[in-house]
């Protein structure tokens, strides 16, 4: 013991600074793209219900706009959030200055570069088409760099902390950094058909499957765990209370980690994906519900004896309603994947309305009580005005409410319409459209809750700024001193028993394993750390993926089922930058509402050429896998024009730039081509005459469209392509399944069309 003591009494001090210059920057970025996202979802909402709002311009639809309002609001909102509470609290929690500046300062430019990347390409209609996930492949490329620059300064802050120990906030660090890695880079695996064009790498089940295991676990992985982390860390600051549970923090921590990652397969019930898979996913998605809501109750306990000042500190304000959004959510989440209620809740606004009180609520708010209680520490200063961030709590509270309880009547409402039967045995409602004339006050009330929400981040912005206008001439830069790591002198615990007394050995695991001793031991061996997250994230996708990917039986074949012709592909790829699946979704589900309301239940063998798939999450408008035959070539080119002409009481914006902008055929080649790199067995007489086959078949909607009454010159306009493919969409299983040849195929649906 004296020789212990002795040792530590001659280790070395050091001294250090840490680098707020680096937090300062993701703080006001936070709060600035905060502002961006939510005015863009604020537009959204008002297009719903005015969509002449988009003024006939290509880039200002619900469709382009949409996937701009979630990768603001994910990436650059929330994500920046988390770049600042990681910078923050790992230098104090590891008593280190971050690794490299420079690499702090890469990582914020680039990522700031990424945002507006995204924020050009995505109203300009360069899209993967898939959700979340929508940004063309020399983003996704920057987004790994980017990424991989961050690990690198993190882990090495790591390697040169002086705190032996990982604080809980690190472990939830550590999981979000290597799981977004697994999850990006798998999923976004593609072949570039051009500079801003790509096919993902996965076809139909497959790609859906790959896409809600990235699209779940995005939720869990960027926007659950490094919250949690900043809530172990910065709601104990904020209270002055330490956490509530150590043990509890651990089985919280490593059953999210596991749990999750099974859990993506629930969004695709009743779809074409195998039902073992999402029936596996609805399994471990309620057994969430358990260590989710262990994390918000070791959040809020961790207030006991402080909840006299949760009254008077609007930081604790934001927190404490912050962790109760987790844990509504966390409910809820468990309970929309059961499959009775999956039954009625898919497609509709209840997903919506659940999503938005997760986003709102959770990553909204545990962002704000962040910025509050960083700001006058960045600044030092004191806060420019409390009862300002008391207004936009309130405000802000108001607003979410307001949003998701009419969103929550909204989807209900849809959910019931769609599948309600009359005394007669046929559909209530038939007409698509008299849901959505029947739900557009509660979209205004809607819009009146996000400008309440959009108010209160206006109110932070100015709260901040005016600090910063408070700040010193030159910010003070403590010294900090800490002992230098050193040799590990806590010793493992350790009990000899005699190796007869076997029941004493099992009894002394036992307790060893209780009292969490291991975990202790793991904690002081960040790289044994990391690997078994590595290995806990791994095991959990490769049970689902490689069963999915191998077994035939899975997807089983369709003799009928054809490769798109040229033309089609390119109308697909209008379809897919246009937003389109943002408002259709391409699955008729076997339940007896949708088989009555749109034909034959979809099939998996009718996606194996869909790159990406088109299956969609939500329906503002029908469903339209069967949508192929069922009106002649002039009504798609109506509705196209004038959406009210053909479905009076259509929330969908005009798009009359589709009967004058030039199609492309340039580029269709390199497209067949690169679908053709992706195993898609275009024939060879494909194989450098994509455009003429493509121009011939053009010409031949075009003509059928002046024959029906319609207008004449369409043969070299976008819209003869995406006619071409509505008008494919669900009739290759009416196609008579004799063996047909190949390599004529495409030449012969070409003339035929």
């Amino acid at each position: 013991m004296l020789l212990a003591v002795s040792r530590r009494v001659t280790t070395r001090m050091e001294k250090f600074r840490y680098d707020d210059a680096i937090v300062r920057k993701f703080a006001f970025a936070t709060i600035i793209w905060g502002l961006v996202g939510t005015l863009a979802g604020l537009w959204v909402a008002l297009l719903m219900v005015m969509p002449a709002l988009s003024f006939d311009l290509p880039y200002l639809t619900f469709g382009r706009l949409r996937p701009l309002h979630t990768n603001a609001a994910i990436f650059a909102f929330a994500g920046n959030a988390v770049f600042a509470a990681v910078y923050y609290s790992s230098q104090r929690l590891l008593k280190a200055r971050m690794f490299s500046d420079k690499l702090s300062a890469v990582h914020f430019w680039g990522w700031q570069a990424i945002i507006v990347a995204a924020a050009i390409t995505l109203p300009l209609g360069f899209t993967q088409g898939k959700e979340y996930a929508e940004l063309e492949w020399p983003i996704d490329i920057a987004i790994a760099v980017v990424w991989v620059i961050f690990a690198i300064n993190f882990f090495g802050t790591i390697a040169k902390r002086r705190e032996r120990h990982l604080y809980v906030a690190i472990w939830f660090y550590i999981a979000t950094i290597v799981a977004v890695a697994v999850l990006h880079i798998f999923n976004s695996l593609s072949v570039p058909a051009g500079p801003l064009k790509s096919y993902s790498l996965y076809a139909g089940v497959q790609d859906a499957f790959m896409q809600w295991w990235y699209g779940h676990n995005a939720v869990a992985f960027f926007l659950t765990t490094p919250f949690l982390g900043l809530m172990y860390y910065f709601l104990p600051k904020a209270a002055n209370r330490p956490v509530f549970s150590y043990r509890l923090s651990i089985l919280h921590f490593w059953s999210i980690v596991f749990l999750y990652i099974w859990a993506g397969p629930h969004h695709l019930h009743y779809t074409a994906l195998p039902e073992w898979a999402s029936t596996l996913g609805m399994v471990f998605s309620v057994m969430l519900w358990m260590p989710s809501w262990g994390g918000m109750i070791n959040g809020l306990l961790t207030l006991r004896g402080a909840w006299n000042k949760v009254a008077r500190d609007p930081v604790l304000k934001f927190f404490v309603v912050g962790v109760t959004f987790y844990g509504m959510s966390t409910f809820e989440g468990p309970m929309l994947s059961i499959k009775s209620v999956n039954a009625l809740s898919h497609y509709n606004d209840w997903t919506i309305a659940h999503v938005h009180s997760g986003a709102l609520g959770w990553n909204g708010f545990m962002t704000f009580g962040l910025l509050y209680w960083l700001t006058p520490k960045l600044f030092q200063t004191k806060l420019w005005s409390k009862k300002l961030a008391e207004v936009h709590f309130w405000v802000g509270t108001l607003g979410i409410l307001f949003y998701i309880v009419a969103i929550y009547a909204a989807g209900i409402t849809q959910g019931l319409m769609w599948r309600a039967f009359d005394d007669t045995g046929r559909l209530a409602y038939p007409d698509f459209v008299e849901t959505v004339v029947r739900i557009v006050p509660m979209y205004w009330v809607r819009v009146l809750g996000g400008t309440m929400f959009v108010t209160g981040v206006v109110l932070c912005l100015v709260n901040m700024v005016m600090t910063w206008k408070a700040r010193p001439k030159t910010y003070a830069d403590p010294e900090h001193e800490a002992a230098a790591l050193g040799e590990d002198l806590e010793p493992t615990p350790r009990v000899e028993i005699p190796a007869h007394a076997t029941s004493l050995q099992l009894a002394y695991k036992l307790r060893y394993l209780g009292d969490l001793a291991w975990h202790r031991v793991w904690e002081k061996r960040p790289f044994t750390f990391t690997i078994w997250v590595v290995i806990a994230v791994a095991v959990a996708s490769l049970f689902e993926i490689i069963p999915t990917f191998l077994i035939r039986s899975n997807v089983p074949s369709i003799a009928s089922v054809h490769p798109y012709t040229p033309l089609e592909l390119a109308g697909r790829d209008i379809y897919l930058a246009e937003g389109c699946y943002n408002c259709h979704s391409q699955m008729v589900r076997p339940i007896r509402s949708e088989t009555e309301r749109y034909g034959e239940y979809s099939k998996p063998g009718e996606f194996v050429y869909d790159h990406p798939f088109q299956w969609g999450s939500r329906r503002i408008g029908p469903d339209l896998h069967r949508v192929g035959g069922k009106y002649p070539h002039l009504w798609h080119v109506r509705h196209m024009e004038e959406p009210s002409s053909t479905t009076p009481g259509s929330l969908m914006p005009r798009y009359p730039w589709m009967l004058s902008d030039d199609l492309d055929f340039s580029v269709i080649q390199s497209r067949v081509d690169a679908m053709a790199m992706l195993g898609v067995p275009y024939p060879d007489a494909v194989q450098g005459q994509a455009e003429p086959l493509a121009r011939a078949q053009a010409k031949q909607v075009a003509d059928e469209i002046t024959t029906q009454g319609g207008p004449q010159g369409l043969e070299d306009k976008k819209i003869v392509a995406l006619v071409a493919y509505l008008q494919r969409l669900g009739t290759d299983i009416k196609t008579a399944s004799a063996p047909t040849q190949p390599n004529s195929l495409l030449a012969e649906k070409a003339g035929a069309r």
